[in-house]
């Protein structure tokens, strides 16, 4: 079984194009009220700064500090991204043309988040990881808003957890645009399940004041661990669980 450690060296978030890049979309999609809008297309074209791939069994040896946080966004945007590429991919029986264009919005957004951690990091990030989304019907409607709506909620309350470790304020920025946009997500998902209710902001998400719920790193890893055929080793990642 192969052991991948992730560099620690000193690291750049992002080149300045990066950073103008990403904040263009981001900031888009902050500012959108009901309907999400899509990412352009020049911001879909961040290239990956020589991709590698895992392999299944493969150990991912997350860093501390910073860098670590950073490599833990990027497996749940990882984990997202790919998720709504198969939903659009092949979509559920009878999906309404409002739901398509919803699911590629989303599909952009994550795919951006994506595209942006695999470039900012460069030879610092985690591999390409291999992903099994084989528990989730993809022809189910029910079955792909409610993985859609838990993916979108682990990444939310990762965020919003995690963000304290990072040091730099450049990457608790860039974090908190992120996480906006994450949480924009969770708010559409409930609606298009729960249509004219109240879930978009439910009492088991929106707490303590207002504030949508918070995870810790070695909390949610385990539930991302589940669609991802490495290992993913978080033994270095800052955490407040005993």
């Amino acid at each position: 079984m192969k052991k991948l450690n992730v560099p620690t060296q000193p690291m750049d978030v992002a080149t300045n194009a990066h950073r103008r890049s990403f904040l263009r979309t981001v900031g888009a999609a902050a500012v959108t009220g009901g309907l999400l809008t899509a990412c352009a297309t020049a911001d879909l074209q961040v290239s990956p700064d020589g991709a590698r791939a895992a392999a299944p069994g493969d150990v991912i040896t997350l860093p501390g500090g910073d860098l670590g946080i950073l490599n833990y966004a990027f497996v749940l945007e990882q984990i997202e991204s790919r998720f709504y590429e198969l939903v659009l991919a092949s979509p559920y029986e009878n999906i309404t043309a409002m739901e398509l264009q919803l699911f590629q919005d989303l599909r952009n957004h994550e795919v951006t988040h994506r595209a942006f951690y695999r470039a900012a990091l460069g030879s610092a990030g985690i591999p390409d990881l291999t992903l099994d989304f084989s528990t989730i019907n993809f022809r189910q409607r029910t079955d792909v808003l409610e993985a859609s709506r838990m993916f979108a909620e682990i990444g939310t309350a990762a965020y919003n957890g995690g963000g304290k470790y990072l040091t730099d304020p450049e990457n608790l920025a860039l974090a908190g645009k992120i996480v906006s946009v994450e949480a924009r997500h969770v708010s559409i998902i409930r609606e298009m399940q729960y249509m004219n209710q109240t879930a978009f902001a439910g009492d088991n998400i929106v707490v303590d004041a207002g504030l949508f719920i918070k995870l810790e790193p070695l909390e949610v890893l385990p539930k991302a661990q589940k669609y991802v055929r490495e290992i993913i080793d978080a033994r270095n990642l800052p955490t407040n669980v005993a």
